[in-house]
């Protein structure tokens, strides 16, 4: 069973190339387009790893990692925060929130799956262990 990548992102270009550079990577997608879709499918798509913008309409990525944070249930869950919003005290803030990674866009795809496999690849081992 593929793991499962849920892409929360507003802009439409970003969704469309992290969708093909997730699926071309054997996961299985779902998106949210907006803060309360992404707690919505957060609760039903169940994702191993979660591709988290800031800046969304509703709720934002920060309260959203929060939200999750909160929640024993999605504590093996894996968020990479992937934003425009680079500056130190974001990326402080969404680490301290519990983010597994802060990534800026624009951002290389290589590297961004390389950091996606690596977070999964963890918690697959926490798993089985």
């Amino acid at each position: 069973m593929p793991a499962k990548v849920l892409i929360v992102d507003d802009e439409a270009n970003i969704v469309i190339s992290l969708e093909f550079l997730m699926e071309q990577a054997g996961y299985a997608v779902a998106i949210a387009r907006n803060g309360d879709e992404a707690i919505e499918k957060i609760e039903s798509f169940r994702p191993d790893l979660v591709l988290l913008d800031v800046m969304l309409p509703g709720v934002n990525g920060f309260d959203i990692l929060q939200r999750v944070r909160q929640q024993p249930e999605h504590r093996g869950m894996a968020i990479i925060m992937l934003t425009a919003k680079g500056r130190e005290v974001e990326v402080t803030k969404g680490l301290a929130l519990g983010a597994d990674a802060y990534i800026t866009k624009p951002f290389s795809t290589r590297d961004l799956l390389a950091e996606v496999r690596r977070h999964l690849n963890a918690n697959h081992e926490t798993f089985t262990d």
